[in-house]
């Protein structure tokens, strides 16, 4: 076995570390690499989140919906809904629901989404930093509705988007009278 002279080893060690900048580059510029977003047939993956009260949300091996949003707006929709219902709604349904305010600004998350969420009647998973928001980057998501997964045996049987208050109501098989909050 030929040694390897010094100028080799110098070559050798300078090429990895530019081949280690290029890739951290491309990784930084472009985000980092993940999969395809999820589709029907796929499990869901594991998700460790916690809710609006820094406690631990369980997606039990029973649910059978899981609902994402990813902007205000619809946040505001999701929560007008669950909120009209009587309590218990999630747990009779088979409904975890998950937020994604990752891109809220720390402060304000603090000062005011947090306290306005603690409010509710129900939990929500949030998704709040870029750690966690790497769990939910394949979920599927559009901007302006939210994501309903339809879940059998932890597997996504069914993809559907909501884009009214009428939409997740019909859904989940919710009372389609509007009650106030």
């Amino acid at each position: 076995m030929n040694a390897l002279s010094h100028s080799q080893l110098l070559h050798t060690w300078r090429t990895m570390c530019a081949a280690t900048v290029l890739c951290a580059a491309l990784i930084s510029h472009h985000g980092p690499l993940t999969a395809a977003p999820l589709s029907e047939g796929s499990a869901l993956p594991e998700l460790t989140l916690n809710d609006q009260h820094d406690k631990p949300v369980v997606i039990p091996s029973g649910t059978r919906w899981v609902l994402i949003a990813s902007e205000k707006s619809v946040s505001d929709m999701v929560s007008f809904v669950l909120s009209a219902e009587p309590a218990g709604v999630m747990a009779r349904t088979g409904l975890v629901y998950v937020a994604d305010i990752s891109g809220m600004p720390a402060p304000i998350t603090r000062m005011f989404a947090l306290p306005k969420l603690r409010k509710l009647p129900f939990s929500i998973a949030l998704v709040r930093e870029a750690a966690e928001a790497t769990q939910v980057a394949d979920l599927p998501r559009q901007p302006g509705v939210a994501t309903l997964l339809r879940l059998e045996n932890g597997r996504i049987s069914k993809i559907s988007t909501v884009r009214s208050d009428t939409d997740l109501r019909s859904a989940l098989g919710l009372s389609s009278a509007i009650k106030t909050p």
